[in-house]
């Protein structure tokens, strides 16, 4: 397998945190060390050699190349996957389900694991049973907070396993890419103001999904160099804070000033019912940046790795061409 793979100030500090938690290993003798995660301060193996990993933690840790010996299924993350991944990813023993409460005990057990890596949000902790998992190894759990802090989040991951080497080789890759692309569209993007719309609306609601700067379909079109005009309404926690859900009715207000808009389609490339719904209105077919044909659609907007959000870079570079042609 190859070498590889929400305030400023916060995600600093947990990176700081995170990632430099190394005092009790400054020596070459040293075995463990202490790092900081969602449940606190753990002490890990300074070299995990068999490492468990669940949620969001299975993509980062199969890309960065950890030593991995089970991790919980992931099949959101399939489309995201290279090949050589969905290889790795298909060959390890499956120890959860999709959800934390599918966790297997009894088969974490027995993949004998040196380290566990729990990758959901932190209000999902209360579903695993942390005291039992803590019995077979230590635990670090390393969630998703705001959309956009996957950079963080993926790096902590990486380092607790003992895989930074992998990560920031795949880290430099997509930072590559994304200043070819900023360059690239840099004059054609100049003065735009841009929506989204994003593919988690409730059609059963009447609702679409309106998505802002550092949002799932948003933040890696912004390291592109894309502005993404507004605000959330009533700001709440995680994708809350980035992300809203107005009623179809208000799509002229919520889009109306927006130059383009960029939207949110499957893998494939088709639409969700959610968006198709959005894309068959009346109002959508109003809205200044539709008439003016500036639309553009976006696969893979649920990357949460760098080797993921390279791959979503050329999504957008695909998307974005014909402006390019104007």
């Amino acid at each position: 397998m190859r070498l590889r793979y929400f305030g400023a100030a916060v995600l600093a500090l947990a990176l700081v945190a995170g990632c430099g938690s190394n005092d009790d290993s400054s020596t070459a003798e040293a075995t463990t060390r202490s790092f900081t995660a969602d449940n606190g301060t753990v002490e890990i193996p300074t070299d995990p050699q068999r490492v468990v990993a669940t949620g969001y933690a299975v993509p980062a840790l199969i890309e960065a190349d950890a030593e991995l010996v089970g991790i919980s299924s992931w099949k959101r993350g399939i489309p995201l996957m290279t090949p050589e991944d969905l290889a790795t990813y298909n060959k390890l023993t499956k120890v959860a389900g999709e959800t934390a409460a599918e966790t297997n005990y009894e088969a974490i057990a027995a993949a004998k694991p040196d380290l566990i890596v729990i990758g959901v949000p932190k209000p999902v902790l209360a579903d695993i049973d942390l005291e039992r998992l803590k019995g077979i190894a230590p635990v670090v759990a390393i969630g998703p907070t705001v959309p956009d802090a996957w950079r963080v989040l993926s790096q902590k991951q990486a380092d607790a396993a003992g895989a930074s080497e992998g990560f920031e080789a795949e880290k430099k890759t997509y930072e590559e890419k994304a200043l070819l692309l900023k360059n690239k569209y840099a004059k054609a993007l100049q003065g735009l103001k841009f929506g989204h719309v994003g593919g988690y609306g409730d059609i059963s609601k009447g609702q679409f999904h309106r998505e802002f700067a550092k949002s799932w379909g948003t933040n890696i079109a912004q390291d592109v160099g894309v502005t993404y005009y507004g605000q959330v309404k009533e700001p709440g926690e995680g994708s809350k804070a980035v992300s809203e859900y107005p009623s179809m009715e208000e799509l002229s207000a919520s889009l109306g000033e927006a130059d383009a808009i960029t939207y949110t389609v499957q893998p494939d490339g088709t639409p969700s019912d959610s968006v198709q719904a959005v894309l068959d209105s009346p109002l959508w077919k109003n809205l200044k940046a539709v008439k003016a044909g500036k639309v553009f659609a976006i696969r893979y907007t649920e990357a949460a790795t760098y080797p993921a959000g390279t791959k979503t870079l050329d999504a957008i570079d695909q998307a974005l061409a014909p402006l390019l042609a104007k």
